[in-house]
Order: C-alpha cells, then structure tokens, then sequence
C-alpha cells in the first residue's frame, strides 16, 4: 500500500531506515506473548519513531517512549489526572509503577521484567504496544482496527500498513 503522494512515495524509498536486525528478536518475543505479528509491530515503532531514531522519544502532544504512549493510555485512564488528550498530571514513580499501571488499567508492561514498565525502555516499550495491540483486535486478526485505535488518522492507517505488507514480504 503506498501514499497517494508522490514526493512521500520517493522519499520513502530513497529515505527509508532499514529495520535494526536486532530488534527482530524483541519484536518477536512481546508479538509472540501478546498473539499479534511480529511484523505488525515492527511497522508500528517504524511508522511511530523511525525505529527509535526521533529526538528526544516526545512529541509535540506529549507521547512518550519508543511507540509514543499517551501517559494515560500506558497508565490508565482512570488514574484521577487523566482527560483530554491523556498528557495526564502523572509523577514519574506512578507512570512506571506496573502495580500503579494494573491499579488505573494502562497498557504498559514491564517486558524486561526488572520491575519497571518504562515507555523509554525499548522492550518494555514494545510489550506495552503488542499489549495494546493485542486488546484492540490485533490477536483476532483485526488489525485495522488495532492500528485504527493506536492512532486515528487514516493515514497512519495506510502507512502502518504499508510498512506491515512490507516487512511480511521481506521477513
């Protein structure tokens, strides 16, 4: 699937980062726990920070981390400073508490398992998405709608799949 854009179309080709082979592995293991494809994911951390290369790991709107988490989506929207967009008044200590995070319902994770769910840890990162992921359709084969509910523009629809059609045919 490609942009209706020409110039987005040519820099993608002549631009485009190629997936850091060692991050296969951990696109594997978190798709893997969460039931969705590892390739999935991988065109999500493509599409969300160039693979990691965005600096710094924050959006303007104040996503987060290697796959650009909301605080309040990797939280829990029912934490008590949640509305809006989800930035959230959200301390550093409760926004990587997995027991705070399972408390306000988020979809944060601690993947590496040291007993922190940090969205700028790039496993625990990619867990929380394969989570996210998973919950929204993508582990029954809707991934339309999983990618749909990560982020709503239409756009970003095409080019996550894009990507995804991409790393299937390649991997």
């Amino acid at each position: 699937m490609t942009s209706d854009n020409p110039v987005k179309n040519f820099a993608q080709q002549m631009f485009e980062p190629e997936m850091p082979k060692e991050n296969i592995p951990l696109y594997k293991e978190a798709a893997n726990a969460y039931d969705i494809p590892w390739t999935l994911l991988a065109a999500h951390h493509r599409v969300e920070t160039k693979f990691s290369a965005m600096d710094p790991l924050l959006s303007p709107v104040g996503a987060e981390g290697h796959m650009q988490f909301m605080p309040c989506t990797f939280v829990g929207w029912s934490h008590p400073t949640c509305k809006d967009l989800g930035k959230g008044n959200i301390s550093e200590s409760e926004k990587t508490d997995p027991a705070i995070i399972q408390e306000y319902g988020g979809y944060g994770v601690d993947g590496n398992k040291d007993g922190i769910a940090d969205p700028y840890d790039l496993q625990d990162a990619l867990y929380s998405a394969a989570n996210y992921l998973s919950q929204h359709g993508a582990s029954e084969g809707d991934l339309e709608q999983a990618i749909s509910t990560y982020n709503h523009s239409d756009e970003y629809l095409k080019d996550v799949l894009f990507y995804y059609y991409k790393y299937e045919e390649q991997y």
